[in-house]
């Protein structure tokens, strides 16, 4: 019910974000350890690859549902033994956050309706979600200006990567700080 009343909110433009500079690596580092539990129980390797701390200008409580998504689903359709990796990098004129897994993957048709509201291609974890969580993403991401692609395969595994886009602090934007 809250993913149904975020996500109406936010198409029917009733939130605003709140704009401001924080630290994305901080906030990926905190999201990841807010599902260890869930790793642990699943005996994944979970790789973290992140600059010690970069700057972004976005609402971070918004982001933040990004990141929970991305990184639960990632936990959610990898089998026990299997890893989630989360990897932050810098490209030319944006940042670039990967969620890899080697879960159950999707097929092409499954790939093209992902990020509709209601979609699940995998019902065996239908239980766990409404469907709505990656329609959620998107939307934000369309928000803050970033985008979002998958890459996936039956079988194999899902990359999400999402594309933040890249101004120096004087523009109010993002600076990388070691």
């Amino acid at each position: 019910i809250s993913n149904i009343l975020k996500l109406n909110k936010l198409e029917n433009q009733r939130i605003d974000p709140d704009i401001e500079i924080y630290d994305l690596c901080g906030q990926l580092e905190d999201c990841i350890l807010q599902h260890e539990e869930m790793w642990d129980r699943k005996d994944l390797e979970l790789e973290a690859d992140v600059e010690e701390r970069v700057l972004v200008q976005a609402d971070p409580s918004l982001m933040e549902l990004v990141w929970n998504n991305l990184i639960s689903n990632a936990i959610k359709f990898t089998e026990p033994g299997g890893s989630v990796q989360v990897r932050q990098k810098f490209r030319d004129s944006f940042i670039e956050v990967e969620v890899t897994d080697t879960g159950c993957g999707m097929n092409r048709e499954s790939v093209k309706h992902i990020f509709d509201k209601f979609y699940q291609g995998d019902t065996s974890h239908a239980t766990e979600g409404n469907g709505l969580g990656l329609a959620l993403v998107k939307k934000v991401l369309e928000i803050v200006s970033g985008k979002i692609t998958v890459e996936s395969r039956s079988g194999e595994g899902s990359v999400f990567t999402v594309y933040l886009p890249l101004r120096t602090l004087g523009d109010g934007g993002p600076d990388k700080k070691t």
